[in-house]
């Protein structure tokens, strides 16, 4: 391959993946998920100064953000980052399709509608059904599946990375026994039963 060749390339992640045939579906949540191309899913914490500059942030190192969250694995990217990577080896192996396309089905279908809010009247306080911006949505989806993981490795003989997996197919597929799906279908039922 000549070099000019190689530089008209975009850059695959992990240099395995590529974000190219990737599409959001879901036409409200297209700004807001980043399917720019990268190599490794690692800003610096670029987007930290600036409002709402997280919907510019790669989606995958939204999912490794997500993971790190305090705990276990709280502040190691280097770990987090390969936890990922393996799991997404895993969903190639098991689904045979784009594991980035995985992971933007398994967000689409995790990410709620509708959620409640309190609404105080006379000294009466009661619940009332909003619609979910598109920035919380995802926020909602990829905080439900990484909950999922953890839940599910702890104290379980599979690691983290094959759970991790697990939770991406399953709420890729819209699985109703998957965490992220459960946590949904229950947050959109109270808001239905709220209206």
């Amino acid at each position: 391959m000549s070099g000019e060749a190689q530089k008209a390339q975009s850059p695959k992640l992990f240099g395995e993946w590529s974000f190219e045939e990737v599409k959001v579906r879901d036409v409200g949540l297209q700004r807001y998920l980043s399917l720019s191309p990268i190599w490794l899913p690692h800003s610096g914490g670029r987007h930290e100064a600036r409002r709402f500059k997280k919907s510019e942030m790669n989606v995958v190192e939204r999912l490794i953000n997500n993971l790190m969250r305090p705990g276990s694995s709280g502040g190691e990217k280097a770990r987090t980052t390969n936890i990922v990577k393996n799991a997404f080896k895993i969903i190639h192996l098991k689904t045979g399709r784009n594991p980035i396309e995985v992971l933007v089905r398994a967000i689409e279908n995790a990410a709620p509608n509708e959620d409640t809010t309190r609404i105080s009247y006379g000294g009466v306080v009661y619940r009332l059904a909003v619609d979910i911006s598109p920035q919380r949505r995802i926020d909602l989806a990829l905080r439900y599946i990484v909950q999922g993981a953890k839940s599910a490795a702890f104290s379980n003989r599979k690691t983290l990375d094959e759970v991790l997996a697990e939770q991406i197919i399953g709420a890729a597929n819209g699985d109703p026994n998957n965490f992220a799906i459960k946590r949904r279908l229950e947050l959109e039922r109270v808001a239905l039963s709220s209206r």
